[in-house]
C-alpha cells in the first residue's frame, strides 16, 4: 500500500514542483512504497502540457533522487548485511523469494543488474540493498547507479514530455485517442510486470528443488 495517493502527490507536485519529484523518487529508491516513476511521468506530462515545470529540471531532479536513494539503500545493505535483510526485509516488501531472486541475479550479473534494476519495479528497491549486503565495490556500484538513473530519467521524462506536448496541440477525438492508448499501455505494462514477477519469483524455488 502506498503512503500517499497519486492524487495527493500530484497536488504536492503543483505546489512544490521538482523538489517533490526528487524526494519521492529518492524515497522509492530506498524502498518506501511511493510511485516515484509515476510521479516522474506526471511531472513530465505537466511540463509538456502547461509548461509550469521545466523538463530539464524534472529530469535532473528525478536522476539525483534516484542516485541518492540507491546510494542510501547501498549503505543500509552494507551496514546490516544479508542475514538481517532475511530477518527483517519482509517488513518493507523484501520477502524470502524476492531476496533469493535478487541475490541470484546479483551474483550472476553484478553491475548490469544495478543498471537494469532502474527500469524494473521488482528490482528497483532490492538491488541497492543486495549490492551493499554483498559488499559490491562502491565505485562500481555508483558508476552503474549513476548511469541507470540518468538513462531512466531521460527516457521516461522526455517520452512523457513529448507525449504531453503533442497532446496539448491536438483536440477532440485525437486527444482522446492518445489518452486511451497511453492508458491501455500502462495497464498492459502493469499486468505484464505482475505476471513477470510471479514467474521470476518461482525461479529460485525451482532451482532449489532441482538441486535437491
Amino acid at each position: 500500500m502506498e503512503f500517499f495517493s497519486l492524487l495527493h502527490l500530484t497536488e504536492l507536485l503543483h505546489n512544490y514542483g521538482n523538489v517533490v519529484v526528487g524526494v519521492v523518487v529518492g524515497l522509492e529508491s530506498v524502498g518506501l512504497p511511493l510511485p516515484g516513476e509515476t510521479l516522474l511521468i506526471a511531472a513530465a506530462v505537466l511540463a509538456g502540457t502547461t509548461h509550469q515545470l521545466n523538463i530539464a529540471f524534472v529530469i535532473i531532479a528525478a536522476a539525483l533522487g534516484a542516485i541518492a536513494g540507491q546510494a542510501i539503500g547501498y549503505g543500509i545493505g552494507w551496514s546490516i548485511g544479508f542475514r538481517l535483510l532475511q530477518r527483517y526485509g519482509r517488513y518493507v516488501g523484501l520477502t524470502d523469494p524476492r531476496l533469493a531472486l535478487g541475490q541470484q541475479l546479483f551474483a550472476r550479473h553484478g553491475a548490469k543488474v544495478v543498471f537494469a534494476s532502474r527500469f524494473v519495479v521488482l528490482l528497483r528497491t532490492l538491488t541497492a540493498l543486495l549490492a551493499g549486503a554483498n559488499h559490491m565495490p562502491l565505485a562500481r556500484f555508483m558508476a552503474a547507479n549513476v548511469a541507470g538513473a540518468a538513462v531512466w530519467s531521460a527516457l521516461y521524462g522526455l517520452g512523457a514530455y513529448l507525449l504531453g506536448h503533442a497532446a496539448n496541440h491536438v483536440a477532440g477525438p485525437v486527444a482522446i485517442g492518445i489518452g486511451a492508448i497511453v492508458a491501455a499501455a500502462l495497464v498492459a505494462a502493469a499486468l505484464y510486470a505482475r505476471r513477470s514477477e510471479h514467474g521470476l519469483l518461482a525461479q529460485p524455488v525451482r532451482a532449489g528443488r532441482n538441486s535437491e
